[in-house]
């Protein structure tokens, strides 16, 4: 089963082909350069040096979120896209879940996180690849004392690593710089397993996983709140 898989939720955008689950190649760029400019050429490109077309995918895997709302629905709407009227399997994959397998063979915890700015994060914690508590948005403050309860060796990944540099956190190690960033092959890799268990859907039911309202949302609420008309 050939499976394209991309993710564009943080700064990075990323593509990856897998036979099953393993890697047949894979395109990560680390740029400034919008997704929406950069990922369907690098689709292009991999399909082209792997001597294939995009007929020739089985299964559409994407990471739809958490992540940055703009990158979230590129990605989502890219892969959309690529499989439309093809009747073929898509695969929505948590990038909390798919930056874990970053960290596989690490002895600890595995804990992707996601900047979400005002000093929050998305995060999950995962351990031997199984998450021990729900993916969720929360202050970075509050997730270290869960951490530190564990007394586990703790291993950051995605692209809100650099939040903890300057903070004490029992247990935590060295991440090397190249498994912080989000991964196709882990989106890939994941979104077979679903397969394998029916966990797959079509392109039209597709959809994104912003894990909490977008900003302008919420602060149309807060200050509707703070006039008292909610």
């Amino acid at each position: 089963m050939k499976i394209l898989a991309i993710d564009s939720t943080a700064n990075t955008s990323t593509v990856a082909l897998l036979e099953n689950d393993t890697l047949i190649s894979i395109y990560t760029v680390n740029t400034k350069n919008t997704h929406s400019e950069m990922l369907l050429p690098m689709v292009k490109s991999l399909l082209d040096s792997s001597r294939i077309t995009v007929d020739d995918i089985d299964a559409f895997a994407v990471a739809n979120g958490p992540g940055s709302f703009t990158g979230v629905r590129i990605g989502v709407a890219t892969i959309k896209g690529l499989a439309f009227g093809k009747d073929k399997k898509c695969v929505a994959v948590s990038t909390t879940e798919a930056l874990s397998v970053n960290l596989e063979g690490f002895d600890g915890l595995a804990c992707p996180i996601m900047n979400a700015r005002r000093g929050q994060v998305y995060t999950c914690i995962y351990k031997d690849g199984k998450p021990l508590i729900d993916e969720c948005c929360m202050m970075l403050d509050d997730l270290i004392p869960i951490l530190e309860k564990y007394d586990e060796s703790i291993f950051f990944t995605g692209d809100g690593y650099d939040l903890t540099l300057d903070k004490e956190i029992k247990n935590k190690k060295h991440t090397p710089e190249y498994l912080r960033y989000s991964n196709a092959y882990g989106v890939g890799k994941i979104a077979y397993k679903k397969i394998l268990n029916g966990e797959y859907t079509t392109d039209t039911d597709l959809r994104v996983n912003y894990l909490r309202k977008p900003q302008a949302e919420r602060e149309r609420e807060e200050r509707l709140e703070k006039e008292g008309k909610i």
